[in-house]
């Protein structure tokens, strides 16, 4: 699949440069599904002890907690997530990058998102697009170069971050 290639090619390439990944969105994620994971098992510990009859109220409750916490875990990918595939710093100022195809179209498609200093005050946003051509052979093999190249030409922040591309 080339978009996740390409994501997580785009993943590495700025993990190499000094931009420091954050990871704020998978955490709300993991602790979500973790959550849901510890309630499911100490309610199966609870009725396990002492049986159904005398669970059975407590169990009802932890149901409705482990479908809304579901319910927040859905949210949190379908809304608030969305098609993020990377949040960083890079000298105190914040990136996010987005990126989808549409079905059936070759195009990579990225909206980067920077703050244009530390203070976070003024955001910029662009929205680029590139064949997978440009940096995939015709036997499917990424090659990482011409990709760097497109992104550090087309994202001030990262030409910045990496000046010889």
């Amino acid at each position: 699949d080339c978009k996740n290639t390409t994501d997580e090619t785009l993943t590495n390439y700025l993990n190499s440069l000094k931009i420091k990944q954050t990871h704020f969105y998978t955490d709300v994620r993991l602790a979500l599904g973790y959550a849901s994971v510890i309630i499911c098992a100490i309610t199966f510990a609870y009725d396990y002890k002492f049986g159904f009859d005398k669970t059975k109220h407590y169990t009802v409750g932890t149901v409705i907690l482990y479908f809304l916490l579901n319910m927040a875990f859905s949210y949190w990918i379908w809304f608030v997530e969305k098609d993020i595939i990377y949040t960083g710093n890079y000298q105190g100022r914040k990136i996010t990058i987005s990126s989808w195809t549409k079905k059936l179209d070759p195009t990579y498609r990225l909206k980067v998102r920077h703050a244009s200093s530390s203070a976070g005050t003024d955001w910029k946003e662009t929205e680029i697009t590139a064949p997978f051509s440009r940096w995939f052979t015709a036997d499917g093999f990424i090659v990482p170069q011409p990709f760097q190249q497109w992104l550090a030409s087309s994202v001030p922040l990262v030409a910045e971050a990496d000046p010889k591309n």
